[in-house]
């Protein structure tokens, strides 16, 4: 399983529900990531989404003990078991999780790829992603040149878990 993820340089991700900045290449990388793929979110995720819809050309997987909208064309999961469960009928390859915190948290133990776009800047942040940098469990197999959007530099990053 892999897992998209923009952080800051403190591993920063959210601010009061919100990302922390929007840059249209990161989002570019996470479409040609994900679609025609499994997105595995949590409710407060789908809820920032325009109209709290799901993300068009993928199956969303939402995980939440809450339930969500009866008419959201997305599957729920109200456990990691669940999750698991339901992904077994993909390429593992094909699952992403794409936050928030909490879904991260649960599911980091599970995935082996991770596609990290690190921003060089420090936001103010509520919302935090275990730095990978300093695990032991994982290693950066992969960083792309230096980017950039207006004056903020960012990097694409693919870590991987060790065998």
């Amino acid at each position: 399983m892999n897992l998209v993820v923009a952080v800051d340089k403190k591993w920063g991700i959210g601010n009061k529900g919100q990302l922390l900045v929007r840059i249209p290449d990161d989002m570019k990388n996470f479409r040609s990531l994900t679609e025609g793929n499994v997105v595995i979110l949590g409710r407060k995720t789908l809820a920032t989404f325009p109209g709290g819809r799901p993300l068009k050309n993928r199956v969303n997987i939402v995980m939440t003990k809450k339930g969500i909208s009866p008419d959201t064309e997305a599957v729920t999961a109200g456990s990691v078991e669940e999750v698991l469960e339901l992904i077994k009928k993909y390429k593992s390859e094909d699952v992403y999780v794409i936050g928030g915190t909490s879904v991260y948290e649960q599911l980091l133990p599970y995935t082996d790829t991770a596609y990290v776009t690190y921003i060089d800047y420090s936001y103010e942040a509520d919302a935090y992603f275990p730095n990978l940098d300093l695990s032991d469990e994982w290693v950066m197999t992969a960083e792309s040149e230096e980017q950039t959007y207006f004056d903020v530099e960012y990097y694409f990053r693919k870590y991987e878990r060790k065998k």
